[in-house]
């Protein structure tokens, strides 16, 4: 006995083991790949890979479906916001189109939900007029407790072209920071060897990113960064060890004695966002949040 399966157009061009997993059963790479060399599972009549990226239409059978034994995962509860945090949205939205959305993010709420936030933003989005007919798809990040430009894409196809155009650095970012002390002016760019730890495995990652002094002086800097790498925490990890720690980072900072100041608000925008679809340019830019604007004027750095 088998099980005939049609691609569907929001899965063109996904690896065979993903579509396995999203349309058929979410069972571990192991078994797929084993039902795969027992050729159990054809595309359009023939014997496939898991490498291989299905296009739409594509006619795909598996056998013995009823035979494979699901693996039991923890049940993941999504965020259910109230009716008040879903109709907030309304202001947050930069542009919104059939293919994606941009959001100027709020400080303090986490993209996704993980096992510190619950709270997150993809299931409050979920829940939005933005996305009756839909749902949303991650293509980048931002920290907790960074604010500002954050794209979120509706359909696959539109996924998969971000994520590709960040992977090949077409999208280009540009963040606002205000850091403690003076930065030197014969800092351009920022080029460092990034230490990353997955469980026992230490990972050593390139990061360069490119650092314009907007504003400085002896307590604080206004700085314009853009990141030509995309690392976790690479502007705050980079500004750390140059001794310019960002205010309100209580991760990456360096003390200064009695003058230093605990910000509950992490003073990192995301500020601009440029890209280019099908010989169209997008350009967009996001305001800062009241509590980023009210230390701008307070410290004399409000340059905008």
């Amino acid at each position: 006995m088998f099980k005939k399966f049609e691609v569907e157009k929001d899965f063109n061009n996904t690896r065979f083991d993903r579509w396995f997993k999203n349309k058929v059963l979410d069972i571990p790479q192991g078994l797929i790949e084993k039902i795969i060399r027992k050729n159990l599972a054809k595309v359009n009549g023939k014997k496939t890979k898991s490498s291989y990226r299905v296009k739409e239409n594509d006619v795909i059978e598996i056998f013995n479906i009823d035979k494979i034994k699901k693996t039991e995962k923890n049940i993941i509860t999504q965020y259910i916001p109230s009716p008040s945090e879903r109709d907030k949205y309304d202001d947050f939205i930069i542009e919104n189109n059939e293919n994606f959305i941009v959001i100027n993010k709020p400080a303090g709420i986490a993209v996704q939900s993980g096992t510190k936030s619950f709270k997150n933003i993809v299931d409050t989005l979920r829940k939005t007029k933005y996305f009756e007919d839909s749902k949303p798809f991650i293509v980048h990040r931002l920290d907790k407790e960074t604010s500002g430009i954050l794209i979120v894409a509706k359909n696959r196809e539109y996924a998969q072209l971000f994520t590709s155009l960040f992977r090949i650095r077409k999208i280009h970012k540009t963040y606002i920071a205000v850091v403690y002390g003076e930065v030197s002016s014969n800092i351009k760019v920022l080029e460092d060897d990034l230490v990353l730890y997955e469980k026992e495995r230490r990972i050593v990652q390139k990061a360069i990113s490119y650092v314009k002094i907007l504003k400085s002086g002896s307590e604080y800097s206004l700085l314009e960064l853009r990141p030509i790498t995309g690392r976790k925490h690479q502007l705050r990890k980079q500004l750390y060890n140059i001794g310019n720690s960002i205010i309100g980072d209580d991760k990456y900072y360096v003390k200064r004695g009695k003058d230093f100041i605990k910000s509950n608000n992490l003073m990192l925008h995301a500020y601009e966002i440029k890209f280019m679809i099908n010989n169209v340019k997008y350009n967009f830019s996001a305001d800062f949040n009241k509590e980023f604007k009210d230390f701008l004027i307070k410290k004399d750095l409000n340059i905008f």
